[in-house]
């Protein structure tokens, strides 16, 4: 599987404007039971730095830009999302964090399941002995 999944939306418009439609099982790959997003994020702040065991997300900058470092504990790669028409899709096991937000940054995630603390992975140590460890 690579690092870098970005999901090409179609966009769906005429003359009056554009529209991205987001299906579960269809261009989502899991079925969305949570979403959320951020905004008004200082440029100078980052956020993330975890990674999930079995959560699985769709991350989509709506409006503005930011940048996302990517890292499965093996590779670590940077993709910058500046487009509402791309989704990066967050896997399991995949360490993530975001940074470089535009002023206008609206980051939105689709999650496959609901807010549960006890599927964080929040100490990167932590992260490379469990990846490692599943070697």
């Amino acid at each position: 599987m690579s690092l870098i999944q970005l999901i090409d939306f179609k966009i769906l418009g005429d003359e009056r404007g554009s529209l991205v439609s987001l299906e579960q099982n269809k261009n989502i790959p899991f079925d969305i039971k949570r979403v959320y997003y951020l905004f008004d994020t200082k440029s100078n702040e980052a956020r993330g730095f975890h990674a999930h065991k079995a959560l699985r997300q769709v991350g989509v900058c709506v409006k503005g830009s930011c940048s996302i470092k990517m890292d499965n504990g093996l590779q670590q790669k940077t993709v910058v999302l500046n487009s509402s028409e791309k989704g990066l899709l967050i896997d399991v096991m995949q360490w993530h964090e975001m940074y470089d937000f535009s002023g206008d940054c609206v980051f939105m995630v689709l999650a496959s399941d609901y807010y549960d603390e006890e599927d964080y992975i929040r100490d990167y140590d932590e992260f490379i002995r469990l990846v490692k460890s599943e070697s």
